[in-house]
């Protein structure tokens, strides 16, 4: 028996030899794992100097000023009366932020596990005036998973880092051993994300506007955030003190929401959920729109729904498309045409142009008064910058991507005129 086996090991040894072997070097994801304590983290929000952006998510413009989302860590205060020329203001320090939102005078704000609320009547001196503890579960950021561990008070999180890697392949398969799941089940950016509210409002009071990545939203005296799984509905009739009101079962995979016309129009993993928000305190399900695995944010105009899937490790499928949904009818929403993109991300509408973000791809704009022809009706196709999200504000247009923040004046869509642009890394 030990010649037989020894000469089965040799031919094994022969036939794995007579495959090539190559050396490639690739950019991979590694995960750390930490804990932070609750009672310490919740110390930590406060103003500091202004900084540098370094990690860019989500952006929130309500009168002359931005806030930018540092991924994890906290929001820039920009002041935007000169566009040509914005002034960075304070920097707030929120541990575990990804998500903005502005009513009057105070910002809401996640903290891994809690709502913040802040004051931001002095934007050089903004100061925490209410918080709502232990609302958020789990979240990620940027493909790290974090979760809350209520019996001990902290959070389980994930740091990550991006390395690179030199690894032995299969010259002909070019099938690397590194971990293939790799991030493939999270999704991307951040646990949860602003949105601008088309319903109406409480009276006398004011909101801002931020981009299609959303999971949060304002309606009338309701703060709504998606989380992967449920929406929490938060009461802020007081806008410096939210009460945690209610918490609805969405199903897995919830991304973004986008309020229109007395309607939530909510984007998952698997498809569009439409919901009957006449009664802000009892949103109501009316129908799904149903896709195959992608990311999936979505803005409403007019009866219409415009939908980008797009692919990934963090959102799977094959789907690179823009969708045109008709929702004249909510309860039972049917497909208008879709059409093939590159790797669309979030956009915005002015009717009748659409701004489109196609991630490294850059920023494609078109006409879409005719709904059966879009793709022949692309008006530009701007390629210098990394498109992430992007928000129309008539004749200026904001649009922020992973090499930092961008100003257009966007009078003639056919050729932006850039106003001024905040690059990641700049000096302050």
């Amino acid at each position: 028996m030990k010649p037989k086996l020894l000469l089965l090991c040799v031919i094994a040894w022969l036939c794995w030899s007579c495959n090539d072997q190559c050396k490639e070097t690739r950019v991979v994801r590694r995960f750390t794992n930490v804990t932070y304590s609750l009672m310490e983290l919740r110390t930590q929000v406060k103003a500091e100097s202004p900084r540098a952006l370094e990690q860019p998510g989500k952006m929130y413009v309500k009168g002359k000023y931005l806030y930018v989302n540092e991924i994890k860590k906290g929001i820039h205060i920009i002041d935007n009366g000169n566009p040509a020329s914005p002034q960075f203001v304070t920097f707030i320090n929120v541990p575990g932020n990804g998500d903005i939102a502005v009513r009057d005078n105070i910002l809401y704000a996640d903290s891994y596990s809690d709502l913040v609320s802040i004051d931001i009547i002095d934007p050089t001196a903004p100061k925490e005036v209410g918080r709502v503890k232990n609302v958020f579960k789990t979240g990620t950021f940027d493909g790290g998973g974090w979760g809350l561990n209520e019996s001990i008070g902290a959070i389980s999180d994930q740091n990550v880092e991006w390395v690179e890697e030199t690894v032995t392949v299969n010259c002909e398969d070019n099938i690397s051993p590194t971990s293939w799941w790799d991030g493939w089940f999270f999704a991307d950016r951040a646990s949860f994300s602003s949105a601008s509210s088309a319903s109406p409002q409480s009276s006398g009071s004011t909101s801002g506007q931020g981009g299609s990545m959303a999971r949060f939203a304002l309606d009338r005296n309701f703060l709504y955030a998606v989380g992967q799984s449920q929406m929490h509905l938060f009461k802020i009739d007081k806008p410096s003190q939210p009460v945690d009101f209610k918490t609805i079962d969405l199903g897995w995979g919830i991304e973004t929401i986008f309020p229109y016309d007395n309607k939530l129009f909510i984007g998952s993993s698997t498809g569009m959920f439409i919901y009957d928000n006449i009664d802000p305190a009892e949103p109501k399900r009316l129908s799904m729109f149903q896709h195959g695995r992608a990311c999936d944010p979505v803005v409403v105009h007019e009866g219409v729904a415009y939908v980008t899937l797009r692919t990934g490790t963090a959102c799977g499928g094959g789907q690179n498309q823009l969708d045109l949904v008709d929702v004249s009818n909510p309860a039972a929403p049917q497909l208008i045409k879709s059409y093939q993109m590159e790797n669309p991300h979030g956009l915005s509408v002015n009717f009748p142009t659409l701004f489109l973000c196609e991630g490294e791809h850059g920023l494609k704009v078109f006409d879409v008064s005719e709904r059966f022809s879009v793709d022949k009706n692309q008006l530009a196709h701007f390629k210098n910058m990394h498109a992430y999200d992007v928000i129309s504000l008539g004749k200026t247009l904001l649009l922020i991507g992973e090499d930092g923040f961008y100003q257009y004046d966007a009078s003639n869509p056919k050729d932006l005129k850039l106003l001024g642009k905040i690059p990641v890394g700049k000096a302050i």
